[in-house]
């Protein structure tokens, strides 16, 4: 074999080598494409609910969800802090009723802050799960159970204590052990493991 044939012989595989590394790229970017556009197909075909300027997916979980939601960054701050996280990424189901960043500001001035301590992870715990029904529970089953219940439904959440629902006009209504009441004010956020019921209140058990 000549030189000359040598190097035409190796030009000739580095070019065949380098269209077959070409292809492999292109083939491996159009999967990617197919794969991220069956994705965004199928969230486009599901029935979100806004929360927060950001759509809620019912394909994802609690806290999926939850960290997009612009109004509720101090509960997803508090869930962390209380190492709950893993918990409400689990399979439930689970009903949480979700106080707005608003509803937090409402407690008296230091409280999230003096919450959110390593020192009072207990005291923080509880009044999460305070704020949790074990089992999915839609706004139409709760207004149910109190047309049932003469006015009014008493639940047991995952801390222990109950809460009361009670209905007024068109609007749900949650009481908690100190007598305080929040309203519903976006009910139905379905998740996959669960759904949330946005509230306006922090409830303390």
């Amino acid at each position: 074999m000549t030189l000359r044939t040598q190097i035409n012989n190796n030009s000739l595989k580095n070019i065949t080598m380098n269209t077959q590394s070409k292809i492999t790229v292109l083939a491996m970017v159009a999967l990617s494409f197919a794969f991220s556009g069956k994705v965004t197909a199928q969230m486009m075909k599901e029935k979100t609910v806004m929360v927060g300027g950001a759509p809620m997916y019912p394909s994802k979980n609690i806290i999926e969800n939850a960290v997009n939601s612009k109004d509720h960054k101090t509960l997803v701050a508090a869930v962390k802090a209380a190492g709950l996280v893993e918990t409400l990424e689990g399979k439930g189901p689970f009903t949480v009723l979700a106080p707005t960043d608003a509803a937090f500001a409402k407690l008296p001035k230091g409280t999230v802050e003096t919450l959110v301590k390593p020192e009072n992870k207990t005291m923080l715990t509880s009044i999460l799960t305070y704020h949790v029904l074990p089992g999915r529970y839609s706004a139409k089953e709760i207004w149910a159970a109190v047309k049932a219940g003469n006015g009014k439904s008493m639940m047991k959440t995952v801390q222990g204590e109950e809460l009361t629902f009670w209905t007024k006009g068109k609007d749900l209504y949650i009481k908690d052990a100190k007598g305080n009441s929040a309203k519903v004010t976006i009910a139905d956020v379905n998740q996959s493991n669960g759904v949330i019921h946005v509230i306006d209140t922090v409830l303390m058990p």
